[in-house]
């Protein structure tokens, strides 16, 4: 019902009623505006008339709620990022930019909050599609999208969320060394990222963390490190997920390390000056070098920490033990790995060798023993 009597019961008791109406109003394009706004004049008679006046507004496109102008993406994407700036890592406003940039305010900007619904998403999505944007990336665009236009509602901007439809995504491929590879890119790498090289390969880092980790979070006596720092295009901040993690070192590890410390300045992996190295061309140009010189397929950095993990796994460790060592939020993350267990498959059908009298042995063990 458009219109309906709200009543309640004030502090002293009292009943109080107030002529509410509630607007529903479909656009041509699909998409929906829900006004509620109480009746300036508080009779049945008076709501109906106030209702009709709001349809003919929303028809007509010059509704705005309690004298407010409604506000385009482009316009409201300001207080977005101003909001981004203060509750995210740079790493995360960083991509928000881009996000809003290359795709988000090219297809919405001009369009007013109201009237981005299902039917400007689905389109927006079909679109990505044809520009050749695979399914992971435009549902990481939406997920931008979802956040502005909640943010909006909190703050008044917006009468309420479109519903997203999120597109499927197929488990992620990755690649990883075999051991055979992993020793001889290790053993052919030059001597200035070799250390580098060795520990991707024996703790699983981010190359940002590679690149900010200090002197402070190795102890070379107890054999392990805490990563606490990562380092996004020059700019130093907390690792993914926002928590510290604490990883052992294995002897090989820590030998390298120990040969390595002769070298000045709080990072352990710099510059010959002591500077921070860049990340993102010298780094990545010299893991490529070292792959040529170890006779290997092109590899990144993020392909040493794959092979950190699928190596755990191959040889038995835990799933829930490798999370916490790659620094997962969630085991699903984690399971991707779970095919290159050789325990697992194997264990799980030897339950079928067991006789039947056997099983009834153990069953009535139990009973015996509850």
């Amino acid at each position: 019902m458009s219109v309906r009597l709200r009543k309640w019961k004030d502090k002293e008791g009292a009943v109080q009623e107030t002529w509410i109406v509630d607007v529903k109003y479909r656009y041509p394009d699909g998409s929906v505006k829900a006004v509620r706004q109480t009746s300036p004049v508080q009779t049945k008679r008076g709501a109906q008339q106030y209702e009709r006046q709001l349809r003919e507004a929303l028809q007509n496109g010059t509704h705005r709620k309690e004298g407010k102008e409604a506000l385009t993406l482009d316009q409201f994407q300001e207080k977005f990022l101003t909001h981004a700036k203060t509750n995210n890592k740079y790493s995360t406003l960083k991509s928000k930019i881009d996000i809003l940039r290359k795709h988000l305010l090219p297809a919405f900007g001009k369009r007013h909050l109201e009237r981005i619904g299902p039917y400007q998403i689905e389109a927006y999505k079909a679109k990505k599609l044809d520009e050749g944007l695979n399914p992971k990336t435009i549902n990481n665009t939406l997920a931008v999208l979802r956040k502005l236009l909640v943010l909006a509602a909190e703050w008044g901007e917006l009468p309420s969320v479109p519903k997203i439809a999120w597109m499927n995504v197929p488990k992620p491929e990755f690649d990883f060394l075999s051991f055979e590879e992993a020793e001889r890119l290790v053993a052919a790498a030059e001597p200035d990222w070799k250390t580098m090289i060795l520990l991707a390969l024996h703790t699983g880092l981010r190359l940002g963390e590679l690149v900010a980790l200090q002197w402070d979070s190795v102890d070379l006596r107890t054999q392990r490190l805490v990563v606490k720092r990562n380092v996004y295009r020059g700019r130093s901040g907390t690792p993914k997920g926002g928590c510290s993690r604490e990883i052992p070192l294995s002897d090989t590890a820590r030998r390298a390390l120990k040969d390595h410390r002769h070298l000045k300045g709080p990072s352990v992996f710099c510059t010959s000056d002591g500077a921070m190295l860049n990340a993102y061309n010298r780094c990545q140009n010299a893991i490529a070098r070292q792959c040529r010189r170890a006779g290997l397929r092109p590899v990144g950095w993020h392909t040493l920490r794959h092979s950190f993990a699928s190596h755990l796994v191959m040889r038995g460790v835990p799933l829930k033990v490798v999370q916490e060592l790659m620094g997962h939020t969630t085991v699903e993350m984690t399971m991707r790995y779970s095919h290159l267990s050789p325990h697992v498959s194997a264990e799980a059908v030897k339950v079928l060798d067991i006789p039947g009298g056997h099983r009834e042995d153990m069953e009535a063990g139990s009973a015996a023993n509850p």
